[in-house]
């Protein structure tokens, strides 16, 4: 394997197989990988194996012998779940989904789901198909919508055939969107709602109030959505319990950190080229654990990355991580890419792409709409057949445009890694419980946002390692604790 091929190997794993490289085994199969790929691959999350493996040179397995997730370092017979058709990709991924799956079959012989109506606002692909079939065959009545340009229509068109309410087609307009938001909200009725940025929970709250009143509450995915949910409670206007599931520590730690901030990264590749990191000035647009997820890894591709934050904590984390910070005044001026990863409207003004290069890469990872301000962009045009266009900025450079500034992992790419989304929906499914388990009587949850409790997230935890041969070590049953004794007193 030579020294410059992690690129193009981890480019080309993630987007055909849609699998986590961090968190994995790599496995060789003869021989050792070269010493700088062995050395990016551990910068990315990858352990890799010691000895190489002369028995098995299959492209793809779920674990090796220690039962820990593995991978394959030839990539030539990988199968690319892309091509598959909608039932076989969503099969696929439910194989690799064991998180949510024993989850979900822990909780139906305590919970009753039969006869839940449940709205799922979620980006329509394989993993969210799977949490829509979970939650149906546990009995729960289900209905999905998605925007169009966040709807694998293979998917779509599978659920359709197995039973479930789809809103969704990639071919809609913004109007025809809005129109099947609305429909599904009328067929549902829901009890609870499973959001994405909080818009359909506010959609329903504005078009529909009155369905408000069966709604026993909200699992909310993202970190946009609950910031908006939290405006609205200190406004006074929110009337029913919303549960943070992104703030869950499996959430942003995993889904964050290091599903979106990879599979952007390879996504990216895959519009750019494999190695268009190597040696690019790239400036990353907020530090929260999608942005360190990203700069970490186009740092282990040869990047020289800038990060901007107005949180001086998170510019100087930074800084202790081994990056410049700067004021994106100063950073996106002669930056090569520059990408927004702040769930921030207007985060990338027009007064800013004024200062960028001529042909500068602009890009959002994770995202909501107009993080970059094309809304201010005079004729721009959403066109999701153009994965890479250009934008004329009004007295300013000719700027080079990812997935119409949409989040570059779900637009133009499959979108987060199977392993990760498994955590994250497993938390989701935790949340519809823990909604459900207080619905009424002395524990009913109050109008407000909630989080789910520490304890909830290490069940999840233990049992992501146990599908994977592993697990968390143990503490003394009675270490003799006293909040009495000191350290004048504990001696020998």
């Amino acid at each position: 394997m030579a020294d410059e091929d992690f690129a193009e190997w981890a480019m080309t794993y993630s987007q055909r197989t849609n699998r986590s490289l961090a968190g994995s085994r790599l496995r060789p199969e003869r021989e050792q990988p070269a010493s700088a790929f062995r050395d990016a691959a551990v910068q990315w999350g990858v352990t890799v194996s010691a000895d190489a493996d002369d028995t098995d040179t299959g492209a793809e397995t779920d674990v090796n012998t220690e039962g820990t997730a593995s991978i394959a370092l030839d990539v030539r017979e990988v199968q690319d779940a892309r091509t598959l058709s909608g039932k076989d990709a969503i099969d696929y991924a439910e194989r690799h989904m064991p998180v949510m799956r024993t989850l979900m079959a822990e909780l139906r012989s305590g919970t009753d789901f039969n006869g839940l109506r449940i709205a799922v606002c979620l980006v329509l692909e394989p993993k969210t198909a799977v949490l829509l079939r979970q939650l149906k065959a546990a009995g729960a009545m289900v209905g999905v919508f998605a925007d169009p340009s966040e709807t694998d229509q293979r998917v779509a068109d599978q659920l359709r055939r197995e039973g479930i309410t789809v809103e969704a087609d990639a071919r809609w307009t913004a109007e025809q969107a809005q129109a099947g938001a609305l429909r599904l909200l009328d067929t549902i009725a829901p009890h609870i709602i499973i959001d994405d940025g909080a818009s359909f929970a506010r959609l329903a709250a504005a078009k529909r109030p009155d369905l408000l009143d069966g709604l026993i509450g909200v699992a909310e995915e993202t970190t946009s959505g609950v910031r908006a949910f939290q405006a609205m409670q200190d406004a006074g206007a929110l009337t029913f319990p919303v549960v943070a599931v992104n703030d869950s520590v499996l959430k942003t730690g995993f889904d964050n950190a290091h599903g979106t901030g990879e599979t952007c990264v390879t996504t990216v590749q895959q519009l750019l080229g494999a190695r268009c990191f190597q040696d690019a000035s790239v400036t990353v647009i907020g530090y929260g654990p999608v942005g360190r997820g990203f700069a970490l890894r186009v740092r282990a591709l040869g990047a020289n990355v800038t990060i901007c934050d107005t949180d001086p904590v998170a510019a100087l984390k930074a800084v202790f991580d081994g990056f410049d910070a700067l004021d994106i005044n100063e950073a996106v001026v002669d930056a090569d890419i520059v990408v927004s990863a702040t769930g921030v409207r207007h985060t990338i003004t027009v007064e800013h792409m004024r200062l960028m290069r001529e042909r500068a890469v602009l890009s959002v990872i994770g995202g909501i709409a107009n993080e970059i301000a094309l809304d201010d962009i005079p004729g721009f045009h959403h066109d999701n057949t153009q994965p890479v266009s250009a934008i004329a900025v009004p007295d300013g450079p000719t700027l080079t445009l990812l997935a119409q500034g949409d989040g570059v992992n779900y637009t133009a790419g499959g979108g987060n890694p199977i392993e990760i989304m498994d955590l994250s929906f497993a938390v989701q499914v935790s949340a519809v419980h823990h909604l459900l388990a207080h619905r009424s009587g002395q524990h009913r949850l109050p109008p407000q946002v909630h989080r789910l409790s520490a304890a909830s997230d290490r069940h999840i935890a233990a049992i992501a390692l146990r599908t994977r041969g592993l697990s968390a070590s143990h503490a003394t049953a009675d270490n003799g604790y006293d909040w009495r004794l000191t350290r004048f007193d504990d001696t020998v």
